[in-house]
């Protein structure tokens, strides 16, 4: 059975931005999620994520974090980790916790 697409969700929450310190999906920098069952019963995860702006300085360790913490999840076979730019990033995408976090309102 695949793993939840929550439960990936809840993994990537442990990567915390470290200029901002708000978790990327509070930041919503995650834009989407595919879980495939494979044939040994594991999953296979995709991750389709973007940075707050092109010349992020953090976008390796932000993309490297998210592979380490969704690989390290025990249903877990494979991580693919894309950035992607498209749609850009915009603070509409925070969550309400994110915003409270960042004194926005």
């Amino acid at each position: 059975m695949a793993i939840a697409e929550d439960t990936v969700r809840e993994a990537l929450k442990q990567v915390i931005d470290p200029e901002l310190f708000v978790n990327i999906v509070d930041l919503g920098l995650i834009y989407e999620i595919k879980v495939v069952e494979n044939d040994e019963g594991k999953s296979d995860v995709q991750v389709d994520m973007t940075m707050t702006s092109p010349a992020c300085p953090a976008a390796p360790q932000l993309l490297g974090q998210s592979k380490d913490f969704v690989g390290q999840l025990e249903e877990v076979a494979e991580v693919d980790v894309r950035l992607v730019m498209t749609p850009p990033w915009t603070p509409d995408r925070m969550t309400e916790d994110a915003r409270d976090q960042l004194g926005i309102f």
